[in-house]
């Protein structure tokens, strides 16, 4: 595998751990709470990471 494969792995996993710890935390705590908020602002970075990643 390449940098760019393993880079695009690792970022799914991330992406796919945050969602589910965001939910979860979102279900518990609420949609507007400040940790719900903080998550699903941390997963807008590895979301746009991981597309510029996959465009390059």
């Amino acid at each position: 595998m390449n940098t760019k494969t393993l880079s695009l792995k690792h970022l799914e996993t991330s992406i796919c751990y945050l969602r589910t710890h965001m939910i979860t935390v979102g279900i518990s705590k609420g949609l507007t709470h400040s940790d719900t908020i903080k998550y699903s602002q941390k997963l807008d970075i590895l979301l746009n990471e991981y597309q510029k990643i996959k465009s390059n």
